[in-house]
């Protein structure tokens, strides 16, 4: 973690509890479905926000900050040369996967209608 997140993080904590300050990063309707979002392919901002869920882009662009400030995700250069940026996984960012799968496969066994999303890109 940089020094910057540190001071980020440090400053958003409610306490030392592990569990507490994962939410605080990856705790709210928005973040984690960013975070599946790349797992699947998607890099760039338009690509989130055609996701099923809708994300609002001012709430879009807060949680890309901040999971930037945390390093979970990096901005690049987008693969086509174009002006804009694409995102990417980090090595702490792909730490997530497990994660998502253990909640994907709670959500298909315990609520009905569930489904797993195809990779649309």
């Amino acid at each position: 973690m940089t020094k910057q997140s540190q001071k980020t993080a440090g400053a958003t904590r409610r306490s030392p509890c592990p569990v507490a300050c994962s939410l605080d990063i990856l705790g709210d309707r928005w973040t984690l479905l960013v975070v599946r979002d790349l797992f699947m392919g998607r890099d760039r901002f338009r690509d989130f926000t055609a996701s099923p869920e809708g994300v609002p882009t001012n709430i879009l662009s807060e949680r890309l900050e901040r999971l930037q400030q945390h390093d979970i995700i990096e901005q690049m250069p987008a693969a086509d040369g174009t002006k804009r940026s694409a995102y990417r996984l980090t090595k702490k960012g792909h730490a997530l996967g497990p994660i998502l799968a253990a909640m994907c496969d709670w959500g298909l066994k315990w609520e009905p209608g569930t489904r797993v999303m195809s990779v649309a890109k």
